[in-house]
């Protein structure tokens, strides 16, 4: 397939703390053998396993954010909270 000039590439996007983000349609093959497909125009695939929709991100990683992952509010989102 690599070689295959009727395929044309596709774009995977990887995030540091996220899904990967794929062009579609896409067809994949789980390990145990099982096909699953989309035909929506990009996808979201679980890197984290965490996901009741798998291999499908269902943003459950996100629930579990350790202290690094936090974000913090700017000084404008601060001032508004103490006028």
């Amino acid at each position: 397939m690599p070689n295959d000039s009727s395929e044309r590439r596709r774009r995977v996007t990887a995030q540091r703390t996220g899904p990967l983000l794929m062009e579609g349609p896409v067809e994949v093959t789980l390990d145990d053998g099982t096909v699953v497909s989309s035909d929506r125009f990009c996808v979201a695939l679980c890197t984290c396993r965490r996901s009741r929709t798998y291999p499908w991100c269902d943003t459950s990683h996100r629930k579990s954010a350790g202290p690094s992952q936090t974000v913090t509010p700017g000084p404008e989102a601060t001032s508004e909270l103490n006028p």
